[in-house]
């Protein structure tokens, strides 16, 4: 027989501490709760300000995921419009039609999917389904970024050596080819670290923390490759026109400008989603890090 004695105060979380968006009904919210009447009122008095918490989590990243969404579609209209009404249009015969090509399959591939495919993980509504999909899809959006940002980069290299002009000469095309290096290296790591069967469970551990952060890092370099490039465009465009300069801010310079604001606010809302602890996909087993064969995967 136990006997009764005096019992301990229980004290009650803070109305909003982290609180990550874990799945409804999973192990870590059910716990072992204890039976009586006592744990009862207290599950009660606390799931209000759990809810609301869970709640404002939820609305706050759908914002944030919807305003990454808005902003990529600026991105492309705004370069697309750049390239077809100021500059000319498209082609492939080393004209400079084919040197437009360059920054509209930059801005898609290093900017548009390299970014959204970088946030995938964290939408809420992938946690409780089986991850492979959302892995395969991860790597193909990436794969596809990389295919378009070397497309792009063929473009202007074909372009620059039917006209005589050095390659990879300016702080813009150092900053730039070194990202789209780090790309493919990250891309070829992610495949080999998180797909192959071979790849062991320490490899996984180890490759994780430095894949994301150098998911964020490559983001940064392209950010700063698109800005550099499209300052180093509209000069061109300018020293040699006749007439208005770039200090005039014609339309021309006004839409290039926007474009690059555009593309700093996408890379910020990006980081965001990326860096906020309680957007992330919650690891519930420590089975997640070991390698299951991509067709016997479990729902995690």
């Amino acid at each position: 027989m136990r006997q009764a004695g005096p019992s301990s105060p229980s004290r009650s979380p803070p109305p909003c501490e982290y609180l990550p968006l874990r799945a409804p009904g999973s192990r870590a919210e059910r716990g072992s709760e204890p039976s009586g009447e006592p744990g009862k009122h207290e599950v009660r008095a606390n799931s209000a300000p759990t809810g609301l918490c869970r709640m404002w989590s939820i609305v706050s990243f759908y914002t944030c995921y919807l305003l990454c969404l808005g902003l990529s579609l600026a991105c492309m209209v705004c370069v697309c419009l750049w390239s077809s009404q100021w500059r000319g249009g498209f082609a492939w015969d080393a004209s400079a039609l084919q040197f437009n090509w360059h920054p509209v399959l930059m801005v898609a591939g290093m900017i548009v999917l390299y970014g959204n495919g970088a946030v995938l993980y964290r939408v809420p509504l992938t946690w409780g389904q089986n991850k492979l999909p959302w892995k395969l899809l991860h790597a193909a959006v990436m794969l596809l970024a990389l295919i378009l940002s070397v497309v792009g980069l063929c473009a202007v290299f074909d372009f620059h050596n039917a006209h005589n002009t050095p390659n990879l000469y300016s702080v813009h095309s150092w900053v730039g080819i070194v990202a789209m290096v780090l790309f493919a290296m990250q891309w070829g790591a992610g495949a080999a670290g998180f797909l192959l069967p071979c790849s062991p469970t320490s490899l996984r551990a180890l490759l994780k923390p430095v894949h994301v952060w150098m998911g964020g890092s490559i983001l940064c370099l392209s950010i700063a490759a698109c800005i550099s490039g499209i300052n180093e465009k509209l000069l061109f465009v300018f020293k040699n026109g006749a007439g208005e300069t770039y200090a005039d801010l014609p339309a021309e310079a006004m839409l290039a400008n926007f474009l690059g604001v555009l593309i700093v606010a996408f890379g910020l809302i990006v980081l965001k989603i990326l860096s906020y602890r309680e957007w992330q996909r919650p690891e519930c087993r420590p089975q997640d890090l070991a390698y299951t064969p991509l067709l016997e995967e479990e729902n995690e």
